[in-house]
């Protein structure tokens, strides 16, 4: 080569340029499938320049070591957008911070998620760090190399902010983050978020009134009471089940059931198998926070720390006035997801974390769902015999990501085929629970509590990421479905409604979701909620739905009646999932209006918990 470009094809700045162009591809590749390098290079490349032309402009000593730590900076923020997308299909954003003190608390769950491969992305900043500690004339590289002036950086910085801005700029407007991701870069588009978060445009709250919403929902004028107060006065046990997909309901794999108990409890339930989660960032609490607001989740963040706060109607203020105790039972520490602000905002009289259940029998985060059914039975009989009126809400947890259950809690053996494979755990773990539940349902019908009681089942989130699945994952889910797993499938979760005495094996086939559930059970035990906002409606008595979906899926994303929806870049190039079939489609324009209707929703709600008043405990 040439004597004059020597210096400057061996200077720190060309070196981290190849080292973060090979990045950069490596994270698009993983995150958007992008595997054009060029246009991977023009979209990420102007943020990139625009952090070395800095450096060069006004680092004069230490630079090496300077360019290291961005290095380890940037290579952070690839590393986090692709360990997050694996599990929630999303890109992270400074937002995920707020979750940094949980992550101890799922470590198997991001464990499982961490292919040895993924950290090669550091690779570079160990040697170099490395070289720097140990090699004396590696100190000294750079100082001979071709210094960028500062004029020549002033250009190089004008014109990559100028390029930035214009990536950011002409793709604001896509609703589909992950599009809009793709589109801007992931550093502009990490920047991008914190300024777009300064300013949020809310609605009047005046304005979000139940008829409102009932508009918007397409459900104007709809009033039919059937099932009305047909368990009233009865205890009221909300059971969330943990990772319970639909899926496994009726499922026999080499020749046994996944799920006996749940099948004989649909003898005499009603049961809806088109219910889909709902949940964000938070999961298990999210769904324990739509479950009793009929609010949807917040727009970042777990809802239980963006809301926690807020003094929220709900489900156990709504019981309380009409003689109930509200309590919730969790074998975790109360602190995870910051459920003690959370229950108190909902207005739990009382909650039973790990301190009340102990760690005997310790599954995944705490106490098994043996002990814990055990000792909320035990609970539950006191109160009974104390005259209480019983809103429990009990969350199931032994079922966790990533499904590490101890052999000794296998009650099934599976073909050899599913041995250390993530859908085999997962089929165990959910056997576990299902043996748990008729654990459970012989502990109450014991107490003499089962014919006092109504069950109302669900699962929280799905189990099985589409993200996170290998090969063998999606071979062994396509023979056992017959069908490709998608977000349909994926999405899919039970509910199933027990009212011993009065329920019969029915299956209602409106979708649902878990926005639904709190109007549901308002109509079943007979308390009016026509003076309260929320943004469900009555499986029992609407037979046609709009659910906005706002995480697992990107922002305007729904499902209605017929398919979820996907955004492209716009409402034309999306795609469609039929719910039944799981057949791909593209956009259809009976389902703009549909589009529209759920951001509108999801603002409305917004909206509105940002109006309400702080809590005070």
């Amino acid at each position: 080569m040439p004597l004059k470009w020597k210096p400057f094809l061996t200077s720190p700045f060309f070196a981290f340029f190849l080292i973060m162009l090979i990045k950069l591809y490596f994270a698009r590749l993983i995150i958007f499938q992008d595997s054009n390098l060029f246009q991977s290079a023009l979209v990420e490349l102007p943020s990139l320049f625009i952090v070395f032309s800095l450096i060069e402009w006004l680092a004069h000593k230490g630079k090496v070591l300077i360019y290291i730590v961005v290095d380890f900076v940037i290579t952070a923020v690839y590393f986090a957008a692709i360990m997050y997308n694996k599990y929630f299909g999303v890109v992270v954003t400074y937002r995920a911070l707020q979750q940094a003190n949980q992550v101890m608390e799922v470590k198997p769950s991001v464990m499982q998620l961490l292919h040895p491969y993924f950290l090669f992305i550091f690779t570079d900043i160990v040697l170099l760090f490395a070289l720097l500690v140990f090699v004396k004339p590696m100190r000294r590289w750079g100082k001979n190399a071709i210094r960028v002036r500062p004029l020549a950086a002033s250009v190089i910085l004008c014109v990559s902010l100028a390029l930035s801005l214009f990536n950011v700029t002409a793709h604001a407007n896509i609703v589909n983050d992950i599009k809009r991701a793709e589109k801007m870069g992931l550093i502009n588009y990490e920047v991008y978020t914190i300024f777009a978060d300064m300013h949020q445009d809310y609605l009047d709250p005046a304005t979000i009134t139940r008829a409102a919403i009932e508009q918007e929902k397409g459900i104007a004028g709809e009033n039919s009471r059937n099932y009305w107060a047909v368990a009233q006065g009865r205890h009221l046990l909300v059971l969330q089940i943990e990772a319970l997909q639909n899926f496994p309901l009726g499922l026999k794999v080499g020749g046994q059931e996944i799920t006996p108990n749940l099948n004989k409890l649909l003898q005499d339930s009603f049961y809806f198998p088109h219910v889909y989660m709902m949940v964000g960032q938070g999961n298990t609490a999210d769904a324990e926070f739509i479950t009793n607001t009929s609010l949807y989740t917040a727009p970042h963040g777990a809802s239980s720390q963006t809301y926690g706060g807020k003094e929220l109607p709900s489900l156990p203020k709504l019981l309380k006035a009409h003689g109930y105790t509200a309590r919730t039972f969790h074998t975790n520490d109360i602190v995870f997801w910051n459920r003690q602000q959370l229950y108190s905002a909902l207005g739990f009289d009382k909650y039973y974390d790990d301190d009340y259940f102990g760690h005997d029998d310790f599954v995944m985060f705490g106490a098994s769902d043996e002990v814990l059914y055990r000792k909320t039975v035990e609970e539950l009989s006191r109160l009974d015999k104390a005259g209480e009126k019983v809103y429990a809400s009990i969350i199931s947890m032994s079922s966790h990501h990533p499904f590490d259950l101890p052999v000794n809690k296998r009650k099934i053996k599976l073909p050899a085929e599913y041995d250390d494979t993530f859908v085999g755990n997962y089929l165990y773990a959910v056997n576990y629970a299902d043996y748990a539940l008729g654990e459970l349902i012989a502990d109450l019908q014991k107490e003499g509590l089962w014919d006092k009681s109504m069950l109302f089942l669900y699962g929280d989130h799905m189990g099985l990421p589409i993200n996170s699945l290998d090969h063998q994952d999606k071979k062994l889910l396509r023979s056992m479905l017959g069908k490709t797993y998608r977000y349909n499938t994926m999405m899919n979760i039970p509910l199933i409604v027990t009212i011993p005495g009065v329920s019969k094996q029915t299956t209602f086939a409106q979708v649902g979701g878990q926005i639904d559930f709190m109007p549901t059970i308002a109509n079943l035990l007979g308390v009016s909620i026509d003076n309260q906002v929320y943004f469900g409606q009555d499986l029992l008595n609407h037979r046609h739905n709009l659910l906005p979906e706002r995480y697992y899926l990107p922002t305007g994303s729904f499902i209605n009646d017929d398919v979820i929806y996907i955004p492209g870049v716009s409402f034309q190039d999306g795609t469609t999932i039929g719910l039944k079939d799981g057949k791909l489609g593209g956009s259809r324009s009976e389902d703009k209006d549909d589009f529209q209707r759920a951001l509108k929703l999801l603002l409305m709600s917004d909206s509105y918990v940002n109006s309400l008043p702080e809590h005070k405990p």
